[in-house]
């Protein structure tokens, strides 16, 4: 293989699809002209539970000029494969919440397809829903016949009761957060075409093809070569596109394979956001025993996320916010305790983090409640309990990279120190510093790598290098990092490699695009594929040459035998081995176990590291909050294009920025209040407070070249960090996001009130 000198990995070449978006070139699934495609649309339920009697359709209209579809005229299985196939596509009887498919309609146009829906009439009984969390795990029926608890996870390290009795007080917190809206830039869209074998070919905007894939076939009842999934360009997605797309490709399957023609489902900005999944609501209960000295000896921990109606993905993200929920701290005894509760409320599913933010909040939270109850500042308690080396999760994985922690923490608040703001407050506004620190599990959790067992091809010929996988380009640089790893492996032009198009007929299965995994596993067994090229283009060179493979020298692109320079890869390649195809696939780390029952093991292959300083204002007035500075130091070994991982980090802080201060989704009788742009409000260039980021590397050895994952880390932070400053500024204490100026003016009020109810002086 080439000397590993990094010509490539490191560098910041220009985005792959930077000019086809600027400049208006790229195709998004709205841009697809499909010749003789009607238009599909739901007709959905207005009340959060009901017991649908009957659809009635109104006389007046001509219903031979649109198809109508309900629960009976569905073919294969009334059901989106998931996790559980416990989601039916259309209502049947039972009305579980608001926005819940009754029936799809296809038309030639929009304003056919308007007036049919206009003309369904669905009679419905309405029911009291069970939208408290309280109410849903005391028992009230959410969904007939089944549980409300849908996920119950445990996990137990240590003697909880000597750890306890080991401390000298215990400190208690419960922490709540809300809904978030993942607000991509390009809405849920697909198309779907009837095949004239009776399959059907779907084309879209997602970013896990063979998820749509699983879901077709089963859903549908097709072997699985009559359905095809193609990606289309992809404006955004930040998990909202990982099991949405499933349930939008199965309604307009439905409707083309009825019309005999193909069928486009594009979402306007209000259905999506009235319908689609959205961040956990959560609520984190926090019992830490700590000794005076700050040390915490023991931890117990209870989460409960707000699943929505169905299943959906709620057990994989209970199963990753548990994983986190006691932080990057030592805590020598701990039980935690996780249940995903079903209301009548749509489902909650994928979102940038997947349960880590809520996990981190609240732990962070802790943290700062045990250093105001003992008296020690907020960074020294952390610096007391921070994990080093050879330290156990409570899953019982010992760490070799922990030293991460210190590193993260030293480095964020020495650039804050160094390059903060030397202006003075603005008024009479108030100002605060807050600090967290957060981590983010790499890949799938526990055995999921296993179980997807990635697969990924390259294909040589004509001089350029193509790169099959169904790892997808939805904004966050896949299509230029994954090209970078192999050209550094191969030695050529980042130019001359290029990642082929998601096509379910042309690439592998290399697993979802999600879980901070493409970086890192995905270009593993992408070097892998290249380095089994390599091998091949050099064995084959040495049969040509009637020389051992020893005898043959690769560097600085070039293949040498002594004195005589032999060619460079491209050219070497095409002459001796031509057109070839090469597959890897995934193989699981020597040592890594892990018992899904009990959640004990090794969850992730890596761990990535951060620290979150912020600087923010407060008006003691209005309580108008406002982030002045952030500081972010991120450790995910080696950076592959450090300007994408800078953006990565600057996104992604102030997405959980808005998550933090601006974004909140209130609801009535199980509806969405904010479901315009108009009323759910996101952070602006306004709102973006001045960042310094710093990226630090320790090298993995799982990843390719060193590098780990990025992408959900920067989510997990910098909420609590700004409740933190917040509660420096004006002295009042957040446990619920976000931190509006309603929330502080509650809290500004209850501590002017005192806890018994009188007036403090």
């Amino acid at each position: 293989m080439p000397e590993a000198k990094h010509n490539v990995v490191g560098t910041a070449p220009v985005r792959r699809d930077a000019w086809a978006k600027v400049s208006g070139g790229a195709r998004f699934v709205a841009d697809l002209d499909v010749t003789g495609a009607w238009v599909g649309g739901v007709l959905r339920s207005s009340v959060a539970r009901g017991r649908l009697r009957r659809i009635e359709r109104d006389p007046g209209f001509d219903w031979k000029r649109v198809v109508v579809l309900t629960a009976a005229d569905l073919r294969g299985v009334n059901a989106v494969p998931m996790i559980n196939d416990d989601l039916p596509l259309l209502a049947e009887r039972d009305i579980t919440f608001a926005t819940q498919p009754l029936a799809l309609v296809a038309a030639p146009d929009r304003s056919t397809l308007a007036a049919a829906l206009a003309a369904l009439l669905p009679d419905v009984e309405p029911m009291e829903p069970v939208l408290d969390l309280d109410a849903a795990l005391a028992g009230a029926p959410v969904v007939p016949g089944r549980d409300n608890v849908i996920a119950d996870y445990t996990v137990e390290n240590g003697d909880l009761a000597a750890g306890f009795a080991a401390g000298d007080r215990v400190v208690e917190g419960v922490y709540h957060t809300g809904l978030q809206e993942q607000l991509y830039l390009e809405t849920q869209g697909v198309i779907a075409s009837p095949h004239p074998d009776g399959g059907v070919i779907v084309q879209g905007s997602l970013q896990c093809p063979y998820y749509v894939h699983r879901a077709l076939s089963v859903g549908l009842g097709l072997a699985e070569d009559m359905v095809v999934v193609r990606q289309t360009v992809t404006g955004g997605a930040f998990g909202g596109k990982e099991d949405y797309p499933s349930i939008l490709a199965l309604e307009a399957a439905q409707l083309a394979l009825a019309a005999r023609a193909p069928v486009r489902m594009i979402m306007d900005r209000h259905e999506d956001l009235a319908v689609t999944p959205k961040r956990h609501p959560s609520r984190i209960s926090h019992r830490t025993a700590v000794r005076e000295d700050g040390v915490i000896t023991a931890a117990e921990i209870d989460v409960v996320l707000d699943a929505g109606a169905f299943t959906t993905l709620s057990p994989v993200v209970l199963s990753r916010c548990i994983l986190h929920a006691a932080g990057v701290y030592r805590v020598p005894c701990v039980r935690i305790r996780g249940r995903a509760v079903a209301t009548n409320t749509p489902p909650n599913g994928a979102f940038r983090g997947f349960g880590v933010p809520q996990a981190i909040f609240a732990v962070e939270r802790q943290m700062d409640r045990i250093a105001a109850e003992l008296g020690i500042d907020p960074v020294e308690i952390r610096r007391r309990n921070l994990l080093v080396d050879g330290d156990a999760l409570p899953t019982g994985q010992v760490l070799a990279d922990a030293r991460a922690v210190r590193l993260v923490l030293d480095r964020a608040l020495e650039l804050a120190r160094r390059t903060g703001p030397e202006t003075a407050p603005a008024g009479h506004e108030r100002r605060g510093t807050g600090v967290s620190l957060f981590f983010h599990g790499c890949g799938f959790t526990g055995d999921g790598e296993d179980r997807i067992a990635t697969r990924l091809r390259v294909r040589w010929g004509g001089g350029q290098l193509e790169i099959l996988t169904s790892n997808v380009e939805m904004g966050q640089g896949a299509g230029t990092v994954l090209p970078m790893i192999a050209a550094e492996a191969l030695g050529l032009p980042a130019e001359r490699i290029w990642l082929a198009p998601p096509d379910t007929t042309i690439v592998p299965n290399s697993g979802p695009t999600v879980a901070s995994r493409t970086t890192m596993v995905v270009g593993r067994v992408l070097l892998e594929a290249c380095e089994k090229l390599f091998a091949k283009v050099r064995r084959a060179l040495g049969d040509a040459e009637g020389l051992p493979e020893q005898a043959l020298e690769f560097k600085d692109g070039r293949f040498r035998s002594g004195d005589r320079d032999l060619g460079d890869f491209a050219a070497v390649a095409d002459r001796v081995v031509g057109e070839t195809t090469i597959e890897a696939r995934y193989a699981p780390p020597p040592g890594q176990e892990w018992d899904a029952e009990t959640h004990r093991g090794s969850a992730y292959q890596a761990y990535s590291w951060g620290c979150n300083v912020i600087e923010t204002a407060v008006d003691p007035d209005t309580f108008e909050v406002r982030p002045l500075r952030l500081t972010a130091v991120v450790e995910i070994g080696r950076a592959i294009h450090p300007v994408l991982a800078a953006g990565q980090v600057e996104g992604g802080s102030l997405q959980a920025l808005g998550w933090g201060a601006l974004e909140e989704i209130k609801t009535r009788s199980g509806r969405y209040l904010n479901d315009r742009l108009a009323t759910y409000i996101i952070p602006t260039t306004l709102d973006t407070p001045e960042m310094v980021v710093d990226l630090a590397e320790l090298p993995s050895s799982r990843g390719p070249f060193g590098a780990k994952g990025l992408g959900e880390l920067p989510m997990n932070g910098c909420a609590p960090a700004l409740a933190a400053s917040v509660q420096d500024a004006v002295g009042l204490s957040v446990s619920e996001l976000p931190v509006s100026p309603e929330r502080l003016l509650e809290l500004s009020l209850a501590r002017d009130a005192g806890a018994d109810g009188s007036e403090t002086p």
